[in-house]
């Protein structure tokens, strides 16, 4: 149901699909199904391959965990209100509800930006400083950094969310996407949300904005000292243990800029535009992330064909 009065205590938001399919939800569901399917099954895979490998309990796969476990939890928080609409034709979703899942989505976002930053210091380190490595990127530190990364978003976050609760909501509380995000729910309160608004982009600048500055930094070090190699061989070499970070940084940050853009200059664009991008840069991510390290990674994709080669064997052995 949508609220059109003024309302101060748990409103009600509608969540919308894609407007004028609604008849064909249950087939659109399909593609989002599939993608959940390979983002939840991939990175799961990915945990449990490192959890049973000793060769991969190394800082480098450490951190690799760590991103599967932030692409899991991005997609466990879209999960429910997805397979509401498309599935079950329930729009609906109630203000704490609301809540939750926006705090869900924006903390593991800002959490995958900073272990991205994270790993591109692991592999600044282990091209700049090879020598040094095993004495500058070490376990202990490998599990502040992580802590700090799990910590950084949700205890920023917290103020802004929870202040959502003293606002009082009016109008069509009509959100445009099949999620909640801050972003639209601070647009239908009936007061002023300048501090929001400020500590939301405050927020972003100084989180992922800086993060991405960083990244670019350390990839600029990185291609120096690739250049200053002396042959060819070595230079794909040691480029080639960066491949797989840098196409997970394309991966958040490439979709992430496309839907700034589009909030920023495609107001008039159709709303098709708007979910489309929301809709790739919160499924896109955690569905290609273990791909790519499944494929561009050798020591993750011998310890995956050993994993199901043993599933493989023990399955016959019981058979």
């Amino acid at each position: 149901m949508v609220l059109s009065n003024i309302t101060h205590f748990s409103p009600m938001f509608y969540l919308s699909g894609f407007p004028g399919l609604e008849a064909f939800e249950h087939w659109i569901f399909i593609p989002f199904f599939l993608m959940y399917l390979v983002a939840i099954s991939g990175n799961c895979l990915i945990l449990i391959i490192i959890k049973t490998s000793p060769r991969l309990h190394t800082p480098m796969y450490y951190l690799l965990s760590l991103l599967a476990l932030t692409d899991l939890g991005l997609s466990v928080s879209t999960l429910p209100t997805m397979v509401g609409i498309f599935w079950f034709n329930y729009h609906g979703i109630y203000f704490g509800a609301c809540q939750i899942q926006m705090f869900c989505i924006h903390s593991f976002s800002f959490m995958e930006s900073a272990v991205l930053l994270v790993m591109s210091f692991d592999r600044f380190v282990a091209i700049c400083h090879p020598l040094r490595y095993s004495s500058i990127i070490t376990v202990h530190r490998v599990m502040r950094a992580g802590l700090c990364v799990i910590l950084r978003g949700p205890v920023a976050l917290i103020p802004i969310v929870l202040l959502l609760k003293n606002f009082p909501y009016c109008g069509p509380l009509v959100l445009s996407h099949s999620f909640c995000l801050h972003q639209e729910v601070i647009h239908l309160a009936c007061v002023d949300t300048t501090f929001n608004n400020l500590y939301g982009l405050s927020l972003v600048v100084f989180t992922v904005m800086l993060d991405l500055v960083l990244i670019a930094l350390s990839y600029g070090f990185i291609l120096y000292t690739v250049a200053c190699l002396a042959s060819q061989e070595e230079q794909i070499r040691a480029f080639q243990t960066c491949t797989s970070h840098l196409c997970a940084v394309l991966v958040f940050f490439v979709p992430m800029m496309g839907l700034s853009l589009v909030h920023r200059f495609g107001k008039h664009a159709p709303p098709a535009v708007h979910l489309l991008m929301a809709n790739i840069y919160l499924f896109v991510p955690p569905m290609l992330n273990p791909v790519i390290y499944s494929i561009k990674t050798k020591e993750i994709r011998r310890a995956i064909i050993r994993f199901l080669g043993f599933r493989k064997v023990n399955s016959e052995s019981w058979g």
